[in-house]
Parts: structure tokens; sequence; C-alpha cells
């Protein structure tokens, strides 16, 4: 009976959790009113992913999903970032359609059903624009400078904006979680399955208590994650950084070859030369730097490191040997 009750689902929400306990009563309850209006109370499903949360989130999920049948939780056994706890979620999925929404009532529930009709039109995945971001200053700077990255690393459409707030077909969150790796970004699975892409606006609604939990250190990893794990470019950057010094190095030795046959008076510099080392040696180091990055994923992964490891669920025990 239970697969069958799966098998019918229309539709799976995914939210990954982290200091939020306070939060989740009044989200839970906004999201079930809205699938109410759309008619589905009895046909989807809600993934709470407790991404090892310091607060009492995990304990609101288990409260939440005892007085709640919708309610799944998972409880990861440390804390593998936002990324890899939305995978941990979408290996758990079951409804036709998938939408994947943070925790902090930042995205309107009321929108959920707008981001189903889109991909009802046959669209594989539809993402959100917020009308009015609530972000600071510094975070859409960041939004702006990944946008840029993006659309050259990953091939992103022209005006696509890679939100957090999206919805996606079952096959398509199947064929993401096929994704192995440490290193799990989400978006760029996406681009790398499908360009069947289309987008709603929305407004983006203030945080509903506390801080947000992505802060500076957390939007860099997460950039360099992009950069390494789904493209080659930086390698290819390297290269042609590397031909382009190598090229400019022998103009430069030439011209000084020349310069000191028709002028032996001119004394020999030891500024031009001391720059010249530290380019040279910012340009290694850089290189160097990158190649270390890419080894050290690939070594990460040939060594299996988990993408996410559940500690807990709210509707099975965990088997121990």
């Amino acid at each position: 009976m239970e697969n069958r009750a799966e098998a019918i689902l229309k539709l799976s929400i995914v939210i990954p959790v982290y200091c939020s306990a306070p939060i989740l009563p009044k989200l839970v309850e906004q999201i079930h009113t809205e699938m109410c209006k759309e008619g589905m109370s009895e046909s989807y499903e809600l993934l709470l992913v407790n991404d090892a949360s310091p607060d009492e989130s995990w304990h609101a999920i288990c409260t939440l999903a005892a007085a709640h049948p919708f309610i799944k939780g998972i409880s990861l056994r440390r804390n593998f970032g936002q990324h890899n706890a939305t995978m941990a979620g979408l290996n758990h999925v079951s409804g036709q359609f998938v939408v994947i929404m943070d925790d902090d009532l930042q995205h309107p529930p009321r929108a959920i059903g707008d981001l189903m009709r889109a991909l009802s039109k046959g669209f594989d995945v539809c993402y959100t624009n917020y009308l009015n971001r609530q972000h600071p200053a510094w975070k859409r700077l960041g939004s702006r400078f990944n946008d840029w990255v993006a659309a050259r690393l990953l091939g992103k459409p022209k005006g696509l904006y890679l939100s957090s707030f999206k919805g996606l077909r079952l096959e398509i969150a199947r064929e993401v979680i096929r994704y192995d790796g440490p290193y799990a970004y989400i978006d760029g699975l996406i681009l790398d399955v499908t360009r069947s892409i289309t987008t709603i606006d929305i407004e983006h609604q203030q945080r509903h208590e506390g801080e947000g939990n992505y802060n500076l250190r957390r939007s860099v990893s997460l950039w360099m994650k992009m950069a390494t794990s789904f493209s080659v470019l930086p390698l290819r950057i390297a290269t042609y950084g590397g031909f382009a010094l190598a090229a400019l190095s022998l103009v430069a030795m030439v011209f000084i070859v020349v310069q000191k046959l028709m002028h032996p008076e001119y004394p020999q510099g030891w500024a031009s030369l001391i720059a010249t080392i530290l380019f040279i040696g910012g340009m290694q180091t850089l290189c160097i730097g990158m190649i270390g990055e890419y080894l050290g994923r690939a070594y990460l992964k040939l060594n299996k490191k988990p993408q996410f490891v559940v500690g807990a669920t709210t509707w099975q025990p965990i088997m121990t040997p």
C-alpha cells in the first residue's frame, strides 16, 4: 500500500534545513495551506533534510513528521552543505514533479503551484526570477559574478538566473542524482542534463527570522565547486596564459638584446627584473593551484569521499552492522 501511495504522488518538495527550528512550523503550515488550495493535500510529500544543524531543527522535524503524514525527515551525520543536503533529499523523492526551495520563507510557497504549471507545459526545469531581492548588496554582486561565470563555464542560457527555488521533473531529478562525486552543484548538474528550461517571476520575501546561513566563505566555496567540478575552462585559461607569457617573454628578451646592442652604456635595471620574476612566479603559482584543485577533487572522488551520510530518518530506522 505504501508503494502504491508513493506511485501516485504528484509533487515532492525538498528543503535543506540548517538553523531554522523556529521557522519550520510556519513553513510547513504555509506550504500545506497552498497545497490544499491547489487540491493536492493528499498527493504531495515534503522532505526536510537536516544538514547537521546545531540547533533543535531535527527535533522540530521529528515533531512535525509525527503530526503530518506528508512530511519525511532526513538527518545527515555531519554538515555537508546545502547542495549535498539537497542531493540527499532528491535520492528519496517519488513525486511526478520536484520542487527545491530554502527553509527561511524567503521563497513564497504560493509560487509552488506556478512552478508545477510551468513544468506541465512540457519543460524539464523551471527556475524563479526574484522581482525584489531581499539579499544584502555583497550577495547581489556575488550573484552577478556567479551568473557571468556560469554563462562561460557551464554554457548557461543568457538571462537565466540560477536561483535556489526551482522545479524539475522526476526524470531530471533521477539523472541529477546519478552524480556520485563529493562536490555536488545542483545547477551545474541540471545544465549538464537538459536545456529545456523556463522561468517564472516571484516576489522575494524577507527572511522570517534570524540571518542567512550563506556567508562570503561559503559563496566562494560554491563558486570553486562550480568552476572546477563542471568545466576544464580554468585549465585552458592557464594554458593560454602560459603561452601568452612565453610569447611576451620572448619579445621582451629580443627587445632587451636589441637595446643592449644599440646602447651598450645603458645600465641593467633590477626593478624590471624583479617585477618580471614576481609576475612569472605568480602565474606559475596560480596555474599550479588550479591543477592541484582538480587533482585534489579527483583524488577525493577516487577514494569515495561521501557526498552525504544519512544518520536517521523519520520513516524507518537506520540499520547498523
